[in-house]
Protein backbone atom coordinates (compact mmCIF):
# COMPACT_ATOMS: atom_id res chain seq x y z
CA UNK A 1 0.00 0.00 0.00
CA UNK A 2 1.78 3.25 -1.12
CA UNK A 3 2.27 5.69 1.39
CA UNK A 4 -0.06 8.18 1.90
CA UNK A 5 -3.57 6.11 0.58
CA UNK A 6 -6.62 7.00 2.39
CA UNK A 7 -9.80 4.55 0.69
CA UNK A 8 -12.54 6.34 -1.41
CA UNK A 9 -15.09 5.72 2.02
CA UNK A 10 -12.77 7.49 4.03
CA UNK A 11 -12.47 10.10 1.30
CA UNK A 12 -16.06 10.81 1.05
CA UNK A 13 -16.84 10.39 4.90
CA UNK A 14 -13.98 13.26 5.68
CA UNK A 15 -15.79 15.52 2.77
CA UNK A 16 -19.10 14.89 3.84
CA UNK A 17 -17.84 15.64 7.57
CA UNK A 18 -16.36 19.12 6.26
CA UNK A 19 -19.38 20.48 4.11
CA UNK A 20 -21.54 19.24 7.68
CA UNK A 21 -19.10 21.46 9.78
CA UNK A 22 -19.12 24.49 7.00
CA UNK A 23 -23.05 24.27 6.86
CA UNK A 24 -23.39 23.90 10.91
CA UNK A 25 -21.93 27.63 11.11
CA UNK A 26 -25.08 28.88 9.52
CA UNK A 27 -28.21 30.00 10.60
CA UNK A 28 -31.41 27.99 9.81
CA UNK A 29 -34.05 28.74 7.23
CA UNK A 30 -37.47 27.39 7.08
CA UNK A 31 -39.76 27.04 4.08
CA UNK A 32 -43.36 26.06 4.43
CA UNK A 33 -46.46 26.14 2.35
CA UNK A 34 -49.50 28.26 3.50
CA UNK A 35 -52.93 28.66 2.63
CA UNK A 36 -51.84 31.10 -0.59
CA UNK A 37 -48.80 29.59 -1.72
CA UNK A 38 -45.17 29.25 -0.16
CA UNK A 39 -43.66 31.00 2.50
CA UNK A 40 -39.60 31.23 3.12
CA UNK A 41 -38.00 32.90 6.49
CA UNK A 42 -34.48 33.18 7.57
CA UNK A 43 -32.91 35.37 10.08
CA UNK A 44 -30.44 37.73 8.37
CA UNK A 45 -28.24 40.72 9.88
CA UNK A 46 -27.68 41.57 6.53
CA UNK A 47 -29.34 43.45 3.71
CA UNK A 48 -26.99 43.21 0.73
CA UNK A 49 -26.90 39.41 0.79
CA UNK A 50 -29.59 37.11 0.66
CA UNK A 51 -30.13 33.96 1.80
CA UNK A 52 -33.77 33.66 -0.25
CA UNK A 53 -34.19 35.00 -4.20
CA UNK A 54 -36.57 34.23 -7.03
CA UNK A 55 -34.98 32.19 -9.68
CA UNK A 56 -38.17 32.41 -12.00
CA UNK A 57 -41.77 32.80 -12.49
CA UNK A 58 -42.87 30.45 -10.22
CA UNK A 59 -39.81 29.40 -8.52
CA UNK A 60 -37.86 30.75 -5.52
CA UNK A 61 -34.50 29.94 -3.86
CA UNK A 62 -33.59 29.64 -0.38
CA UNK A 63 -30.27 28.22 0.77
CA UNK A 64 -27.16 28.08 3.84
CA UNK A 65 -23.61 27.92 3.98
CA UNK A 66 -21.12 29.71 2.56
CA UNK A 67 -22.78 32.72 0.35
CA UNK A 68 -20.14 32.76 -2.42
CA UNK A 69 -20.76 29.16 -3.25
CA UNK A 70 -24.12 28.78 -3.38
CA UNK A 71 -24.71 32.21 -4.96
CA UNK A 72 -23.23 30.56 -7.94
CA UNK A 73 -25.56 28.11 -7.89
CA UNK A 74 -28.75 30.56 -7.83
CA UNK A 75 -26.99 32.53 -10.83
CA UNK A 76 -26.28 29.00 -13.01
CA UNK A 77 -30.02 28.42 -12.10
CA UNK A 78 -31.54 31.49 -13.35
CA UNK A 79 -29.06 30.91 -16.47
CA UNK A 80 -30.79 27.52 -17.04
CA UNK A 81 -34.33 28.77 -16.75
CA UNK A 82 -33.96 31.87 -18.82
CA UNK A 83 -32.43 29.53 -21.60
CA UNK A 84 -35.02 26.95 -21.43
CA UNK A 85 -38.00 29.63 -20.94
CA UNK A 86 -36.98 31.51 -23.94
CA UNK A 87 -36.02 28.52 -26.36
CA UNK A 88 -38.92 26.23 -25.24
CA UNK A 89 -41.44 28.02 -23.22
CA UNK A 90 -41.97 29.71 -19.67
CA UNK A 91 -43.85 26.74 -18.38
CA UNK A 92 -41.44 24.20 -19.40
CA UNK A 93 -39.13 25.40 -16.89
CA UNK A 94 -40.37 23.71 -13.72
CA UNK A 95 -38.88 23.61 -10.11
CA UNK A 96 -38.19 19.82 -10.81
CA UNK A 97 -35.47 20.44 -13.85
CA UNK A 98 -34.05 22.79 -11.27
CA UNK A 99 -33.67 20.59 -8.72
CA UNK A 100 -32.35 17.96 -10.93
CA UNK A 101 -29.91 20.55 -12.15
CA UNK A 102 -28.32 21.25 -8.87
CA UNK A 103 -28.17 17.78 -7.82
CA UNK A 104 -26.13 16.78 -11.01
CA UNK A 105 -24.02 19.90 -10.14
CA UNK A 106 -23.54 19.34 -6.68
CA UNK A 107 -23.09 15.23 -7.09
CA UNK A 108 -20.29 16.26 -9.16
CA UNK A 109 -18.69 18.18 -7.35
CA UNK A 110 -18.65 16.04 -4.22
CA UNK A 111 -17.30 13.03 -5.94
CA UNK A 112 -14.57 14.91 -8.35
CA UNK A 113 -13.35 18.00 -6.28
CA UNK A 114 -11.11 18.11 -3.65
CA UNK A 115 -13.10 20.20 -1.41
CA UNK A 116 -17.34 20.21 -1.90
CA UNK A 117 -19.56 23.01 -1.49
CA UNK A 118 -20.64 24.04 1.84
CA UNK A 119 -24.37 24.75 1.32
CA UNK A 120 -27.74 23.29 0.82
CA UNK A 121 -30.62 24.19 -1.02
CA UNK A 122 -34.05 24.46 -1.54
CA UNK A 123 -36.06 24.91 -4.65
CA UNK A 124 -39.65 25.77 -4.38
CA UNK A 125 -42.84 26.20 -6.87
CA UNK A 126 -46.04 26.88 -6.53
CA UNK A 127 -48.90 25.41 -8.42
CA UNK A 128 -52.65 26.47 -9.14
CA UNK A 129 -53.47 24.99 -6.14
CA UNK A 130 -52.27 23.49 -3.34
CA UNK A 131 -51.74 19.66 -4.46
CA UNK A 132 -49.53 21.88 -7.34
CA UNK A 133 -46.82 23.12 -4.83
CA UNK A 134 -43.14 21.42 -4.41
CA UNK A 135 -40.46 22.10 -2.30
CA UNK A 136 -37.14 20.09 -3.23
CA UNK A 137 -34.20 20.13 -0.41
CA UNK A 138 -30.98 19.13 -1.86
CA UNK A 139 -28.05 18.55 0.12
CA UNK A 140 -24.14 18.93 -0.74
CA UNK A 141 -23.63 15.44 -1.65
CA UNK A 142 -26.26 16.03 -4.53
CA UNK A 143 -28.98 14.08 -2.42
CA UNK A 144 -32.57 15.10 -3.33
CA UNK A 145 -35.55 15.26 -0.88
CA UNK A 146 -39.08 15.91 -2.03
CA UNK A 147 -40.23 17.51 1.14
CA UNK A 148 -44.00 17.67 1.64
CA UNK A 149 -45.99 20.73 4.16
CA UNK A 150 -42.17 22.14 5.20
CA UNK A 151 -38.74 21.89 5.20
CA UNK A 152 -36.04 22.83 7.28
CA UNK A 153 -31.99 23.43 7.00
CA UNK A 154 -29.03 24.80 8.29
CA UNK A 155 -27.05 24.69 11.58
CA UNK A 156 -30.01 23.69 13.91
CA UNK A 157 -31.81 21.84 11.30
CA UNK A 158 -33.08 19.05 13.16
CA UNK A 159 -34.53 21.21 15.94
CA UNK A 160 -36.14 23.36 14.01
CA UNK A 161 -37.60 20.75 11.75
CA UNK A 162 -38.88 18.93 14.78
CA UNK A 163 -40.64 22.03 16.34
CA UNK A 164 -42.18 22.94 12.73
CA UNK A 165 -43.86 19.36 12.83
CA UNK A 166 -45.27 20.21 16.38
CA UNK A 167 -46.82 23.17 15.28
CA UNK A 168 -47.57 22.94 11.34
CA UNK A 169 -50.85 22.77 10.32
CA UNK A 170 -52.33 22.38 6.78
CA UNK A 171 -53.78 25.86 5.02
CA UNK A 172 -52.81 28.32 7.30
CA UNK A 173 -52.97 31.58 6.72
CA UNK A 174 -50.02 33.47 6.11
CA UNK A 175 -50.11 35.19 9.22
CA UNK A 176 -50.58 32.00 11.05
CA UNK A 177 -47.80 30.42 8.97
CA UNK A 178 -45.13 33.40 9.57
CA UNK A 179 -45.93 32.93 13.30
CA UNK A 180 -44.85 28.95 13.23
CA UNK A 181 -41.85 29.52 11.40
CA UNK A 182 -40.81 32.47 13.80
CA UNK A 183 -41.30 30.19 16.64
CA UNK A 184 -39.73 27.32 14.89
CA UNK A 185 -36.70 29.41 14.45
CA UNK A 186 -36.34 30.31 17.99
CA UNK A 187 -35.05 28.46 20.99
CA UNK A 188 -37.04 27.34 23.69
CA UNK A 189 -36.50 30.62 26.09
CA UNK A 190 -35.08 32.84 23.47
CA UNK A 191 -35.86 35.75 21.78
CA UNK A 192 -37.06 36.46 18.57
CA UNK A 193 -34.93 38.22 15.68
CA UNK A 194 -35.90 41.60 15.26
CA UNK A 195 -37.41 42.74 12.13
CA UNK A 196 -34.51 44.54 11.01
CA UNK A 197 -32.86 40.78 10.77
CA UNK A 198 -35.80 38.83 8.78
CA UNK A 199 -35.48 37.85 5.04
CA UNK A 200 -39.04 36.81 4.01
CA UNK A 201 -40.50 36.02 0.82
CA UNK A 202 -43.88 34.18 -0.44
CA UNK A 203 -44.94 32.52 -3.58
CA UNK A 204 -48.10 33.65 -3.89
CA UNK A 205 -50.27 32.15 -6.27
CA UNK A 206 -53.17 34.70 -6.75
CA UNK A 207 -50.45 37.10 -7.81
CA UNK A 208 -50.47 38.00 -11.49
CA UNK A 209 -46.86 36.81 -14.33
CA UNK A 210 -44.21 36.77 -11.23
CA UNK A 211 -45.09 34.80 -7.99
CA UNK A 212 -42.39 35.92 -6.24
CA UNK A 213 -42.87 38.73 -3.59
CA UNK A 214 -40.41 40.05 -0.71
CA UNK A 215 -42.12 41.00 2.47
CA UNK A 216 -40.05 44.01 4.08
CA UNK A 217 -40.58 47.22 6.10
CA UNK A 218 -44.60 48.16 7.09
CA UNK A 219 -45.80 45.25 5.02
CA UNK A 220 -43.91 43.20 7.59
CA UNK A 221 -44.44 44.72 10.72
CA UNK A 222 -47.79 44.75 9.92
CA UNK A 223 -47.81 41.31 9.34
CA UNK A 224 -45.91 40.27 12.25
CA UNK A 225 -48.91 42.70 14.52
CA UNK A 226 -51.33 40.38 13.38
CA UNK A 227 -49.56 37.09 14.45
CA UNK A 228 -48.92 39.08 17.90
CA UNK A 229 -53.03 39.72 18.15
CA UNK A 230 -53.77 36.43 17.23
CA UNK A 231 -51.27 34.93 19.86
CA UNK A 232 -52.47 36.90 22.77
CA UNK A 233 -55.59 35.54 24.87
CA UNK A 234 -58.87 37.41 25.12
CA UNK A 235 -59.80 38.98 27.97
CA UNK A 236 -61.98 37.71 30.77
CA UNK A 237 -65.47 39.45 30.94
CA UNK A 238 -66.21 40.90 34.61
CA UNK A 239 -68.29 38.33 36.52
CA UNK A 240 -71.99 39.35 36.32
CA UNK A 241 -73.86 39.71 39.96
CA UNK A 242 -76.65 36.96 41.17
CA UNK A 243 -80.15 37.92 40.32
CA UNK A 244 -82.72 36.42 41.51
CA UNK A 245 -84.93 36.42 45.05
CA UNK A 246 -82.57 35.52 47.57
CA UNK A 247 -79.69 37.33 46.06
CA UNK A 248 -78.53 40.11 48.37
CA UNK A 249 -79.19 43.89 47.42
CA UNK A 250 -75.94 45.80 45.86
CA UNK A 251 -74.47 47.63 48.65
CA UNK A 252 -74.92 51.52 47.96
CA UNK A 253 -71.12 53.52 48.00
CA UNK A 254 -70.92 56.09 50.48
CA UNK A 255 -71.80 60.06 49.44
CA UNK A 256 -69.62 63.13 50.82
CA UNK A 257 -71.16 65.37 52.17
CA UNK A 258 -72.40 68.08 50.13
CA UNK A 259 -69.04 70.84 49.81
CA UNK A 260 -69.58 74.14 50.10
CA UNK A 261 -69.62 76.45 46.81
CA UNK A 262 -66.36 78.01 45.71
CA UNK A 263 -66.18 81.73 46.48
CA UNK A 264 -63.75 82.81 43.77
CA UNK A 265 -63.03 82.05 40.22
CA UNK A 266 -62.66 78.57 38.95
CA UNK A 267 -58.59 77.68 38.64
CA UNK A 268 -57.46 75.07 36.54
CA UNK A 269 -54.48 72.98 36.10
CA UNK A 270 -52.28 75.96 35.37
CA UNK A 271 -53.56 78.21 37.31
CA UNK A 272 -56.19 81.18 37.06
CA UNK A 273 -59.05 80.33 34.39
CA UNK A 274 -60.48 83.41 32.97
CA UNK A 275 -64.33 84.05 33.62
CA UNK A 276 -65.20 87.30 31.74
CA UNK A 277 -65.60 89.39 34.99
CA UNK A 278 -62.70 91.15 35.02
CA UNK A 279 -60.44 93.65 33.26
CA UNK A 280 -59.44 93.34 29.47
Amino acid sequence: MPFGYASPEQIMRDKADYARKGIARGRSVVVLQYVDGILFVAPNPSRALHKISEIYDRIGFAAVGRYNEFEELRLGGIRYADINGYTYDRSDVTGRGLANLYASNLGRIFTESIKSLEVEVVVAEVGDNRDGDAIYRLTFDGSVFDEHGFAAMGGQADAVAGRLKERYRESMSLADALEVALAALTEPGGERPPVAQLEVAVLDRNREHRKFLRLTGARLERLLAQTTTSATPPATPPATPPTGPDAEPPATPPTAPPSAPPTGPPTGPEGDVDDGSGPL
